[in-house]
């Protein structure tokens, strides 16, 4: 089934604490990874949190990627949601779990945006029910 987007909802575990609390490096590693899927990087916005953690997020033409991160954790949590063809998210997901020196990763794609078809939408307009 084709949708409009492809969102990546990821878990990323067992990571570089260290990094985890470099907002310039998480910055740079969420552009890449950006860069390395095929997206093209309109704004980047990332904050630093005190004692520790980083988030932000990198929009991108096809939509964005995003962060949350807990250093004393080795955690962080990231969605990549890209729309179209050009881009993959899974590159983006491999690049940036690389990049923390992750332990492991969990992850699941969601699609977005799917639409029923023209027959469903009438066959539901005819009977007026609630067809979710």
């Amino acid at each position: 089934m084709k949708g409009l987007g492809r969102h990546i909802l990821a878990e990323i575990y067992d990571c570089n604490g260290e990094i985890l609390d470099n907002l310039k490096l998480i910055e740079k590693i969420m552009v890449d990874a950006a860069i390395k899927a095929g997206a093209e990087v309109k704004k980047v916005a990332f904050h630093k949190f005190c004692p520790q953690g980083v988030s932000g997020v990198v929009v991108i033409s096809e939509s964005h990627l995003a962060i949350h991160t807990w250093p004393e954790l080795g955690y962080a949590a990231v969605d990549v949601f890209t729309c179209g063809d050009n881009v993959d998210p899974w590159v983006a997901c491999r690049y940036i779990t690389k990049h923390f020196n992750a332990g492991h990763i969990t992850a699941t794609e969601v699609k977005r945006g799917i639409f029923k078809t023209k027959q469903e939408r009438n066959y539901c307009s005819s009977k007026k029910s609630a067809c979710l």
